[in-house]
């Protein structure tokens, strides 16, 4: 077993980044002699994907690569070449992984760019992880779980697990997050405090089994 192990998270003491932390650290006491491979994508961005990029994807659409093993077969230029490097070692670890964890907070109702770009990256047509798992890890500064005002634009949660889902055909996929992250700061949240308190109670709870 081997776990590839994200961090999105601009901020270093973040709660994202301590329930993937919590997750990692149960998943490798569970599996000792698993490997473990670490990626922090704030603190070393992932290129935006550029032309070359786009030519290397439509080279395994047009040739109807499905088996990611073949994926090289598209370098043909020496600006494919370069783009190939950046790319090669993200999918090998992609590929090496059986469970993918992802701590990640909500952006702007979405997800960080540089989470974005790291997936922009890995994705080629008709791509499938099948067999994966993927583990997501949130905070939230506000509540965005079922029943509440802003359920409708959580396009964090929705996105990521359309995503695996649709796209890669993974096998699983699951949240863990911590809410109401704000009302440590906005005084205009401070009554919500508690709930706060008890979601990463829950969070921590649940990332650690």
């Amino acid at each position: 077993m081997n776990l590839l192990h994200l961090d999105a998270s601009a901020r270093r003491a973040s709660f994202s980044r301590e329930l993937s932390r919590i997750y990692a650290d149960a998943w490798r006491t569970a599996n000792p002699d698993g490997g473990y491979t670490y990626r922090d994508l704030a603190a070393s961005p992932v290129p935006h994907i550029d032309e070359a990029w786009t030519e290397l994807c439509d080279y395994v659409l047009a040739h109807e690569i499905t088996e990611i093993a073949r994926y090289r077969e598209a370098v043909r230029t020496p600006a494919q070449e370069r783009a190939w490097a950046v790319l090669e070692p993200m999918l090998d670890e992609v590929v090496a992984a059986d469970v993918i964890l992802i701590g990640t907070p909500m952006y702007n109702y979405s997800i960080p760019s540089s989470l974005k770009a790291w997936l922009d990256q890995i994705t080629f047509p008709k791509m499938s992880l099948k067999g994966r798992s993927f583990v997501v890890t949130s905070a939230r500064g506000g509540a965005y779980g079922p029943g509440t005002p802003k359920e409708a634009v959580d396009h964090q949660e929705r996105y990521l697990r359309d995503f695996f889902l649709g796209h890669f055909a993974v096998s699983e996929v699951s949240f863990v997050h911590a809410e109401l992250v704000n009302s440590l700061i906005d005084p205009g949240l401070a009554h919500l405090r508690e709930r706060h308190l008890e979601s990463v109670a829950r969070a921590r709870k649940e990332a650690g089994r």
